[in-house]
């Protein structure tokens, strides 16, 4: 019997399933949406933060972001969200194109800007990055009404 070959292991079968996945969201998603879901910055909560806000959108996902500004610079932003896949990308880009930046700066951040990072989006997904934008916007404001009191 050497043409026989020797039963996957459950593991192995899991592996298999797993991998042909991620084949299939990089052909629809692209390379970096894909990555910056699995493998997201600055995820996590600020002790103290300078600025926080958390939103919930229409399709009940929550986004919360947290800064840390010195100087009237972003030095540190965390996000957490109850959304998967490409929440989790926008949350992770958003976060990371706004480190070291004014808050300025930040407020003028668009939904084209994190779309661009990632390369596109297909144009069937209904995800947008707004909940991420929507979110540092809000974060951004809590900011600046805490720097008026």
């Amino acid at each position: 019997m050497a043409g026989r070959r020797k039963p996957k292991t459950f593991e192995e079968m899991v592996t298999e399933l797993e991998e042909k996945i991620r084949e299939e969201e990089r052909g629809y998603y692209g390379e970096r949406m894909v990555e910056e879901a699995l493998k997201p910055k600055n995820v996590g909560e600020l002790k103290n933060p300078d600025g926080a806000a958390s939103i919930t959108d229409s399709e009940g996902e929550t986004m919360q972001i947290q800064l840390k500004v010195d100087g009237g610079i972003i030095k540190d932003i965390k996000f957490v969200t109850d959304a998967r896949g490409p929440v989790i990308a926008f949350g992770s880009v958003v976060t990371e194109l706004v480190k070291g930046k004014t808050v300025d700066e930040a407020a003028t951040l668009g939904e084209g800007d994190i779309v661009s990072v990632l390369d596109g989006l297909p144009e069937e997904d209904p995800h947008t990055p707004e909940l991420a934008v929507n979110t540092l916007k809000a974060a951004l404001e809590d900011y600046k009404k805490k720097q008026e009191d």
